[in-house]
């Protein structure tokens, strides 16, 4: 009993060889699906908050202080909204920042093919949490807020904090991600 144990741990431990790999494939999911959606208005208006009331994101929008306003339930259809978003220029920044999270998507799928572009694709995978994180920070809608129930504010998380929250996986996963790029492109320049 104890050597078909011993067996199975041993194959469970050469498991970590496929962690890399794994991650890779994970965040350029990630970045590639999210991106995508970011042409999307809906999920344009979904960020409003975080850019909003960012200090190094709010200049992007015309209007970041009118936010609270003018901002939508994911599916609803406002067309007064939807006219203010994009004047706030809403749906431009959102198109550019999918550009961005479906190029670095991209760039962390090339590194079997450049360990350059592989890495670059790391970095930017783990300093984008860096950014988004932030919106703990920056962001009132990131906590329950005060509407009666004795739990809210911090530490209690909104259903957007709790989805700020998980980009510390992200971060700790384009860590190694980035490491092995590293690694692989020291081995090539050593050859």
């Amino acid at each position: 009993m104890f050597t078909s144990i011993n067996a199975g741990l041993q194959q469970l431990g050469k498991l970590d060889r496929l962690g890399i790999p794994l991650m890779r494939v994970a965040i350029a999911i990630v970045f590639l699906w999210i991106g995508a959606l970011k042409f999307v208005p809906y999920e344009a208006d979904s960020i409003t908050p975080f850019v909003a009331n960012s200090p190094v994101m709010s200049f992007f929008y015309e209007h970041p202080q009118d936010y609270k306003a003018h901002l939508t339930h994911e599916g609803e259809l406002n067309a007064d909204k939807r006219t203010w978003q994009t004047a706030n220029n809403t749906y431009g920044f959102s198109t550019g920042l999918g550009v961005v999270e479906i190029l670095i998507g991209l760039l962390v799928l090339s590194n079997p093919l450049s360990r350059r572009t592989g890495l670059l694709g790391g970095a930017l995978a783990f300093a984008t949490p860096l950014v988004t994180l932030s919106f703990l920070v920056t962001t009132p809608e990131a906590w329950v807020a005060a509407l009666g129930d004795g739990q809210h504010g911090f530490p209690y998380l909104s259903g957007a904090g709790r989805l700020v929250l998980k980009d510390v996986l992200m971060l700790a996963g384009a860590l190694p991600v980035m490491a092995d790029s590293a690694r692989q492109l020291l081995t090539e320049r050593q050859a």
